[in-house]
């Protein structure tokens, strides 16, 4: 939004009811917002523009950051008859079984698969693997992801989905890669990547929710780090021209295979990432992930003028337990302290958060963190974490209302709620 204002183009924003509720949602002068009740549905898009009086506008394209409705946008646009990714390439970024294919017969280090086309009948499942990856095929954030390693547990996620009526069952069985996980945002224009840079979790995503860890990550450097740019890059430009993104921004996920150091791609999406990439990226190389998948969309050639900041620079994930979230520290006092640049909350006071996290978005809120080097960058998601942990207050789901009485006395002495009786005076 903020590089439409910048490149005098007048957005019309077609958003879901829960980014539309979120208050997040802000638009340039100019700007309209359109809620829809299902942006991933070419119908309910076309109609409300139809409802808004828009629907003769000429429009220059249609783009999306929301990895579910890629597919959509791509339709959208040859419906509107305006630039947009084509539809068969929206598929390839979209489904997983379909992305690995392409890029397996195009010779790319691609971890093998098996589609599941059924979550709810898996006896003819083939099991080819020791230990394999059960994702959505056309999933994102590493939502309902997680481990099999025997038929006992291929079952038991076939059992779980039955009971919890799940409508997307279409699944995909991925080889378990055992090493560090990395990314990789960059930029395309004319089928070509003009930029892109690397970074790494601290530990896999799909390990931190098993292990209800959280996340953390750091932008690699391309002068400190070169041997990592080298074995990326001829995985990250073939994937690319495999799966024939044209212009646009995109964010990839591979392997570093453990013992061996080759670089296995795991999957690609034609969007940029999420937990404050735009930040982490526009901080460690000086290029606008926004703006480049603006200029992109209507046809423009960013000019990317790539500035490597020779700091550490990351991303550590905030959480908190269960219950209802009373108060925590302000975005003002996070950047106060020492190495952080940003804060960004998800969720305000008097959200509840749940028992566990079961994808990788599922954050109270993120910090971006710019350090001298790796060991200090650690250090202070660490030190950072502990200090939010101290001053976060989240009345448990537990509690009786008398602990929930003290536990606000604690917190605002000044302010006394009282259950007290009429005595007449």
């Amino acid at each position: 939004m903020r590089a439409c204002q910048r490149h005098d183009v007048e957005p019309v924003l077609l958003c879901n009811s829960g980014a539309y509720d979120s208050g997040r949602v802000q638009v340039p002068p100019g700007g309209t917002v359109i809620r829809v009740d299902e942006v991933t549905n070419v119908e309910d898009c076309l109609a409300a523009l139809h409802r808004a009086g828009l629907a003769d506008r000429e429009f220059l394209a249609v783009q999306t950051t929301w990895e579910y409705a890629v597919t959509t946008a791509a339709v959208l646009g040859r419906a509107l008859g305006i630039r947009t990714i084509d539809p068969g390439t929206a598929l390839y970024f979209r489904d997983k079984s379909l992305q690995k294919a392409r890029l397996k017969e195009a010779g790319v280090p691609v971890t093998r698969t098996v589609v599941v086309e059924d979550l709810f009948n898996v006896q003819d499942v083939p099991l080819e693997f020791e230990r394999a990856v059960l994702k959505p095929i056309a999933g994102g954030g590493t939502t309902s992801t997680s481990v099999v390693t025997s038929r006992a547990d291929l079952e038991a996620a076939s059992r779980a989905a039955r009971l919890a009526k799940e409508t997307s069952r279409t699944f995909l069985l991925e080889e378990y890669v055992e090493g560090d996980e990395w990314m990789a945002e960059g930029v395309a224009f004319g089928g070509k990547v003009l930029f892109f840079g690397l970074g790494a979790y601290t530990q896999p995503c799909l390990d931190a929710i098993t292990g209800q860890e959280p996340i953390s990550l750091r932008r690699l450097d391309p002068v400190q780090e070169p041997e990592a740019y080298e074995a990326a890059d001829p995985v990250v430009r073939a994937a690319i021209t495999a799966l024939g993104l044209q212009d646009g921004v995109f964010h990839m996920e591979m392997f570093r295979e453990k013992g061996t150091g080759r670089i296995v791609f795991s999957e690609c999406a034609a969007r940029r990432g999420g937990a404050l990439t735009q930040e982490q990226v526009l901080a460690k190389f000086n290029v606008d992930l926004g703006e480049a998948a603006l200029l992109c969309a209507i046809g423009r050639e960013p000019e990317i003028e790539v500035k490597v900041n020779p700091n550490v620079v990351g991303c550590a994930g905030l959480f908190g337990p269960p219950g209802t979230v009373i108060s925590y520290p302000t975005a003002d006092e996070l950047i106060a302290q020492p190495d952080v640049s940003f804060a960004q909350m998800y969720v305000p006071p008097g959200h509840t958060l749940a028992d566990k996290f079961s994808a990788s978005a599922d954050m109270l809120g993120a910090l971006l963190l710019v350090t001298d080097d790796v060991e200090r960058f650690q250090s202070r998601v660490k030190e950072l974490r502990d200090w939010f942990a101290e001053r976060l207050v989240v009345a448990e789901p537990w509690l009786t209302s008398g602990e929930r009485w003290a536990l606000q006395r604690t917190r605002t002495p000044e302010r006394e709620y009282r259950d007290w009786l009429y005595d007449g005076e």
